[in-house]
């Protein structure tokens, strides 16, 4: 066992230069996880960015946030190459419920996942035989505080720093540049390792042999519950929070063995949160400027010198520190101007909203959650399958800021990099552009709106209604007034809670779209009939020209999804109705329209293969409006024969599109008899 332990520090550094251990400090440790992981190119509001898979594993990931991640990767890489970030906090400021708290808990998880690898294992050293030296009392084994790394020890094995070079070269077998390589992360050893140490070089009379068998090397602890190398701090009320939390304290305990009262052992460290993630660990100070003053002075300290300093002595750190705060809280912090130097000493990200519906899709899908939900008798709730479109569209819109560029409507089928007529993306970077200029943050884009937590709220009163509980199904319409009941409770700004209503009008009018769309699939009794239709119109307008179009309007096409040689009637009929419901009166205003649909299909079919159009929601409006608005069984309409079932044909019609509904459209009854009965009002027509 002597004998083990006397090369225990030997056998580590002899693991380091096989390279099956390794020596990196938290931000190395953190961008060697991040940029190890599949990286891709992408665009996002018309700019190009770069989406970390990392983000996006796990069963509940992070979704969107492209821009705060990408923000957050530049400065821990940038950090781990030795620039000005290693010496401050990342700080995430936003408003309530837009992820901040969950992308910091996520990160940390993922770290401990990459550290429980066996060759990102941290370890750390402890004193053993201390009892022999005589000032311990009954201490016998003392673990570094910090959780400092072996090699820290083996840096400062000697007083002269030569001596420790000169030692790890010969000795230990290290090449010059390797030790070179070592030393750009040297830090002394913590106050009361460093005084061990000592001790230990006294008792020995300084032979270096004698003095490593007093050395256990061991792995870190990973559990989360202990807080150590990912450890997060609350902001406690004025009263209870102290600098005990964080830094730590003089232990009564141990003042009853050390009888040497110079003895820095003293303070116990691992009191604070601060020393249990020292060892190149990830500091989480949750709402950091709710502390109290002098805490958030303890903080600037430990951010600028990574030390933690008590009555003089100091525990060098090697910490990641990330902190969140709220925008009410960081501006009142910020209009006290004696304050001026943590924020310095801060990079401020500031984290806007998603505002992409597509991807609030999953973001709904947390909220409303994954298990089958029960009504209170017990019985399974159904979903409406409107339901996730209708909460994500609404919630979308209410955070997005009014523009003279862009309708509403323009800017959230830009913001998911949709078509939105003649309007482009670059309108869209302007109007980001010119917001970001604002110095008030809540004015900028995407940075008001309700949250992830308000629309929780609002999946919350939807499950508890009467009208939910009676149907045994979450009915998509209902969420519009449960997010109302949200906006009038919830949100106290009396213009924000005017633009969040009339953002909630535009959602029903969206949400009538899609009803009008799952309509027509019903009628046709086929879940994908209305994207037929629209395709039917884009080849149709694409053929219309064609030289091989014979008297006959008879025109064959190969497919480029499929690959098929197909033949199609030009029906010039059915191309005149839709351009009319478009709104498109003269030839010219046709022809353009004509011409930017091919531009669309050129540029879009080269990437993919399988576009469908069925994201320019005008013109799937129209098809749906051509098809439904014909004659039906003499009834003038679908409306007309859906709402009058007193003659045998239309009741006949009525069932088969709720059978077809059941059956192929995901509705339960309840569901299915609502929405027909929204589809023949004349209720958010626009």
């Amino acid at each position: 066992m002597a004998q083990k332990t006397s090369n225990a520090l030997h056998h580590h550094l002899t693991a380091v230069k096989e390279g099956k251990r390794r020596f990196e400090n938290a931000f190395q440790g953190v961008s060697r996880m991040i940029l190890g992981n599949q990286i891709e190119k992408i665009t996002v509001h018309g700019t190009t960015t770069y989406n970390f898979k990392i983000f996006g594993s796990g069963r509940k990931h992070v979704i969107g946030m492209y821009d705060e991640i990408n923000s957050f990767v530049s400065f821990v890489k940038d950090a781990a190459e030795g620039g000005s970030s290693k010496e401050m906090a990342y700080v995430l400021v936003g408003e309530p419920g837009n992820g901040k708290t969950f992308f910091v808990e996520f990160l940390c998880n993922k770290y401990r996942e990459f550290l429980l690898r066996e060759e990102n294992r941290k370890y750390t050293f402890r004193f053993t035989n201390l009892g022999s030296i005589g000032t311990y009392g009954r201490i016998n084994v003392i673990e570094s505080q910090t959780y400092e790394d072996p090699m820290i020890l083996a840096m400062n094995m000697f007083d002269a720093q030569a001596e420790n070079q000169q030692y790890l070269e010969k000795r230990c077998g290290f090449s010059e540049q390797a030790v070179e390589k070592f030393y750009e992360n040297y830090r002394p050893l913590g106050a009361c390792s460093g005084y061990i140490w000592n001790d230990i070089r006294n008792y020995t009379n300084g032979n270096i042999d004698e003095m490593l068998k007093f050395v256990e090397i061991v792995p870190v602890p990973l559990t989360e519950s202990l807080g150590t190398v990912t450890g997060k701090y609350p902001a406690k009320d004025k009263i209870t929070s102290s600098a005990v939390d964080l830094l730590g304290e003089e232990s009564i305990q141990r003042l009853l063995h050390i009888t040497d009262t110079n003895n820095p052992y003293r303070f116990d460290l691992r009191r604070g949160a601060l020393a249990r993630v020292a060892g190149g660990g990830i500091h989480f100070s949750d709402e950091i400027f709710k502390n109290k003053k002098d805490l958030v002075q303890v903080y600037l300290g430990v951010i600028q010198n990574r030390n933690i300093e008590i009555d003089g002595f100091k525990w060098p750190i090697d910490t990641l520190i990330i902190a969140t705060s709220n925008n009410s809280e960081f501006n009142r912090f910020l209009a006290e101007k004696e304050e001026a130097p943590i924020v310095d000493r801060c990079r401020i990200c500031y984290v806007s909203h998603n505002t992409d519906y597509k991807l609030q899709k999953d973001l709904t899908s947390y909220a409303i959650g994954g298990d089958t939900k029960t009504a209170l008798n017990r019985e399974n709730l159904h979903t409406d399958p409107n339901l996730n479109y209708a909460a994500s569209v609404a919630v979308v819109l209410t955070r997005l800021p009014r523009s003279e560029k862009l309708t509403p409507i323009e800017t959230m089928k830009l913001s998911a990099g949709e078509v939105a007529g003649e309007k482009s993306i670059k309108t869209l970077a302007e109007v980001i552009d010119m917001l970001s200029q604002d110095p008030d943050i809540t004015k900028r884009f995407g940075q008001k709106g309700l949250g992830q937590r308000n629309l929780g709220r609002a999946v919350q009163l939807l499950v508890e209604s009467s009208e939910t509980n009676e149907g045994l199904c979450m009915f998509a319409y209902d969420i519009f007034k449960t997010l109302e009941r949200v906006i009038l409770d919830y949100v106290t700004d009396a213009n924000d809670r005017a633009k969040y209503l009339e953002d909630i009008k535009t959602a029903k009018g969206l949400y009538r779209e899609r009803i009008m769309t799952e309509m027509f699939n019903a009628y046709m009794d086929e879940p994908l009939a209305i994207r037929k239709d629209v395709m039917n119109y884009v080849n149709m307008i694409i053929g219309i020209d064609a030289e091989n179009l014979g008297p006959d309007k008879m025109w064959k096409y190969k497919d480029p999804q499929t690959g098929e040689l197909k033949a199609m009637k030009i029906d010039q009929r059915y191309i005149d109705s839709v351009e009319e419901r478009l709104g498109l009166k003269t030839s010219e205003q046709r022809e353009t329209f004509r011409t930017s649909i091919r531009k669309i299909y050129g540029q879009k079919i080269s990437v993919n293969s399988n576009y469908d159009f069925m994201d320019n929601l005008e013109l799937v409006k129209a098809v749906t409006d051509v098809r439904l608005k014909s004659d039906i069984a003499g009834a003038g309409s679908l409306i007309g024969a859906l709402a009058n079932r007193t003659n045998e044909e239309n009741q006949k019609l009525y069932d088969r599109m709720i059978t077809t509904m059941l059956t192929k459209l995901n509705y339960c009854r309840t569901c299915a008899q609502k929405t027909i009965e929204y589809f023949c009002t004349q209720e958010d027509e626009k």
